[in-house]
């Protein structure tokens, strides 16, 4: 099968490549960040439910070793999100708190959205849960509008 890009002259192929790369890096960085903001907003609804986040809530939470939490809320204490002490429960710093916030309310609006265009509870709650992290402004700020106006009529 033959190049795609071939038939393009080389400054259209050069666009092509750096536009692909762009989209990589942002999905590169996305994933990067997911992690950590699912820690955070996590971390966050356990403090709000029950007073103390502790490593064996995020086990549970996240069905994963005592040895990923540590390493995990290790990072986010290396990256000023989080503080704790050993057997002491996890606290969430001012940035780890803006972090968590933003993080729970893309979440709700992407929930929002994808209920709102008949996806059903349990699907929506499950597909948000991936799509928040890569969400854009742009096309955050369009389902809020949605959310807030409704659909925008169509002209046939």
């Amino acid at each position: 099968m033959p190049n795609q890009l071939a038939r393009y002259p080389p400054s259209s192929s050069l666009r092509a490549s750096a536009l692909t790369n762009r989209v990589h890096k942002r999905t590169r960085d996305d994933h990067a960040s997911e992690v950590a903001e699912d820690y955070v907003e996590a971390i966050g609804d356990k403090i709000a439910a029950n007073g103390v986040c502790r490593s064996m809530d995020l086990v549970q939470e996240f069905s994963v070793t005592h040895a990923t939490v540590n390493n995990t809320v290790a990072r986010l204490q290396r990256d000023g999100l989080v503080t704790t002490q050993p057997y002491q429960p996890i606290e969430l710093t001012a940035a780890g708190k803006r972090l968590a916030t933003a993080a729970r309310k893309r979440h709700e609006i992407v929930k929002s959205f994808l209920e709102a265009m008949g996806v059903s509870s349990r699907t929506a709650a499950i597909d948000s849960e991936g799509i928040e992290h890569h969400v854009s402004k742009e096309t955050l700020q369009a389902m809020k509008k949605i959310l807030k106006n409704g659909w925008p009529a169509t002209e046939r």
